[in-house]
């Protein structure tokens, strides 16, 4: 009788141990299924990710192509002229941001009125060489955008000359 209830045990524990292993086969199986599926996700993310970063690299390049930090020959000029590069930009963005701040309703380097009873203000500045600004101009309701000259006497008296500006019509 111990024989057979050994036997009897020996197979249910053998029974009980094959369908153990064949769930915990599948179970395996389809974590490896889901893992692959993710790992092939992952992989086509990695590669949309590279490549938004590639093409905005790209545009980082081309949009500092016009830019007085990344033209050698007008760093050259103003080390020439016994300028620090780093203290001249801020030193120009901020006298013309300064004259935003003249008293009266017209701007002395904007050409254009305020059509909404404001002040047409500069915007945005980028200095594009030794030489020449590009700059944007609004009131709030109307923009627009100015090229600028500006030059530095011996006496190191900044002066900005308006050489061509326009205002955007409102559709």
């Amino acid at each position: 009788m111990k024989k057979k209830i050994f036997n009897y045990l020996f197979i249910f524990v053998a029974l009980l141990l094959v369908f153990q292993f064949v769930n915990s086969k599948r179970i395996l199986d389809s974590y490896e299924g889901i893992i692959d599926k993710k790992e092939a996700n992952f992989e086509k993310s990695i590669t949309k990710y590279q490549d938004t970063i590639s093409k905005l690299r790209d545009d980082v390049l081309r949009l500092s192509e016009f830019s007085v930090m990344n033209t050698e020959a007008a760093l050259s000029y103003i080390e020439a002229e016994g300028y620090r590069v780093d203290e001249l930009i801020p030193f120009v963005k901020d006298a013309l941001y300064e004259l935003n701040l003249v008293k009266g309703e017209e701007h002395p380097l904007i050409p254009y009125a305020a059509l909404n009873g404001g002040k047409m203000m500069i915007d945005q500045i980028r200095i594009l060489n030794h030489k020449w600004i590009i700059a944007n101009f609004t009131d709030g309701k109307y923009w627009g955008e100015m090229f600028l000259t500006y030059s530095i006497s011996e006496d190191k008296q900044l002066s900005f000359k308006v050489v061509e500006s326009f205002l955007y019509p409102i559709n």
